[in-house]
Parts: C-alpha cells; sequence; structure tokens
C-alpha cells in the first residue's frame, strides 16, 4: 500500500501545482451532452499528467479518466481519475474544487486521494491505513446529533425531467429541517470537510464513478460510512463498464449516517 499512497501524494502535488497556476486564467465550456458539465484545459492538462504518470509507474493497471476515458489491461486494478471535481467552480474562480485519484482492486477502492490546491490541503486514504492530511491522521465527527451539524448537499438541475429536480429538493428540504444548516460546494471539497470532522454529511444523487471512488475511500478511513443515497453498498463491480453509469452517496459519521436514512427512507 506504501508505493500506492506515495504516488498518490505526489501526484496530488504536482497537478495542484498545474491547477494553481492556471487558476483564474481559464474559462469553462459546458460538455454538449449535459448542462451540468463543464470543462477547461486544465481538466485535460491534469488529466493527461497523471494518466501518463500511472502508465509509467503501473503499466498493467487499467484507468478510468473523465477526460480521456478508459484504458483496459485486463487487470484486477483500475485507477479512476478525476483531473478537476468542480470544474464549474474552478472556471469561474471559485477556489472550492479538488483533484482526486482513486484505486479499485477488484472493484473495492484500496487507496485514494483528494488534493484541495486553493488550500493547500492533500488528503490521502489506504484500505486499513488511516486517512491523513498533510500527514496529520484525521477523522470524522464524533458529535451525534444532526441539528448541531453543517451538512453538504450537491444537486443538479434536471432540464430534461424537471419532476427529478422537484422530487429531490422535497426529501431534501426534510434534511435541512434536521440539521443545523446546509452548505454546498457540489466538490471534493465537501467530501474533505466530512472526512476531518467540519461537516457531518455530505450527500449526491448524480455523480459518476470517478467523483465517488477516492473520496469513498478517505471518508471510510476516516470512520465514516459511504453508501449510495438509500444506504446500500456502491457498486464497483467490473468498474470499466460503469463510466456512463450514475452514482448516488450518503457518506456520515455512522450515528449520523443512520438518522439521514431514517429521513431518506420516510421520504421515499
Amino acid at each position: 500500500m506504501e508505493q500506492y499512497k506515495s504516488f498518490i501524494t505526489e501526484i496530488l502535488a504536482l497537478t495542484s501545482n498545474i491547477a494553481l497556476q492556471n487558476f483564474g486564467k481559464v474559462s469553462g465550456t459546458t460538455k454538449s451532452e449535459d448542462n451540468n458539465q463543464v470543462l477547461t484545459e486544465t481538466d485535460i492538462e491534469i488529466g493527461k499528467t497523471i494518466v501518463s504518470a500511472i502508465r509509467e509507474q503501473f503499466p498493467e493497471h487499467n484507468i478510468i479518466d473523465e477526460e480521456t476515458g478508459v484504458v483496459d489491461n485486463g487487470s484486477q486494478y483500475t485507477w479512476v481519475v478525476d483531473p478537476i471535481d468542480g470544474t464549474s467552480n474552478f472556471a469561474n474562480g471559485v477556489p472550492t474544487y479538488g483533484i482526486m485519484v482513486g484505486l479499485l482492486d477488484s472493484g473495492r477502492p484500496i487507496a485514494g486521494g483528494i488534493a484541495l490546491p486553493s488550500f493547500g490541503q492533500t488528503y490521502v486514504a489506504t484500505k486499513s491505513g488511516g486517512t491523513f492530511c498533510n500527514g496529520q491522521r484525521v477523522h470524522v465527527t464524533t458529535e451525534t446529533e444532526l441539528l448541531k451539524l453543517l451538512v453538504a448537499y450537491g444537486i443538479d438541475g434536471h432540464q430534461e425531467n424537471p419532476q427529478i429536480t422537484t422530487d429531490e429538493t422535497a426529501t431534501l428540504s426534510k434534511i435541512i429541517l434536521a440539521i443545523r444548516n446546509l452548505r454546498s460546494s457540489n466538490s471534493a471539497f465537501d467530501a474533505s470537510l466530512v472526512a476531518d470532522g467540519r461537516y457531518g454529511a455530505w450527500l449526491n444523487r448524480t455523480s459518476k464513478i470517478w467523483d465517488n471512488v477516492a473520496q469513498q475511500i478517505v471518508i471510510e478511513e476516516a470512520g465514516g460510512v459511504y453508501t449510495d443515497f438509500f444506504g446500500r453498498p456502491v457498486d464497483y463491480s467490473d468498474p470499466l463498464t460503469k463510466v456512463d453509469d450514475n452514482f448516488t452517496l450518503c457518506a456520515a459519521a455512522p450515528a449520523l449516517h443512520a438518522q439521514l436514512q431514517q429521513i431518506i427512507a420516510s421520504d421515499n
């Protein structure tokens, strides 16, 4: 595991510098297939940098990169890369974006990292090895009352089916009434703040595989519970076939996760 931890730490440091050099200097274009998705030249540059590094150090491994696509080497190991998570934020000069790199072993997250370049923070986790931010171990909150906590919820509009958004906001309203306050960068920034205990939970019903793998192990190794929105295990089996699938998530400290699932179940 140490080789993966070192690699993730080093590549996130390198690509954080790329992000910082370009932050505030680039504009984004909306992807034709999804109005919620934005792309910048920096996404492409960072993606190519990470993919190239993986190919050099782990040439036999598979790769899923949001922009490059799928590299299938028939391996049990698959790297899952999100060059910039929160590209809309990045493109608009908002600092709450991140870079994520995760590693699956036969569909199970075993290593991952999140960099928050604008804040100088890098979170790295390995299976059974804990989660560390800039070398210091972090843990999810020990607070057990939702009403005392900030909770993050990322939500995208569904112009193709407005009823999806209408139904989702109905559930969200119940969550808001059960917490102290709602926050939303809709990015890896929210996941990181759950891992180090500043947020109680992070939920999202519209995401992709590259939005989940790294942050899942970062949160789990910090003591959190990470499931789909309805409390079921996240399914990464045959990951190369899941690049077009929608993923949902509910991530929180254990007691808080259970409370959120009660709220969600009562509304569905």
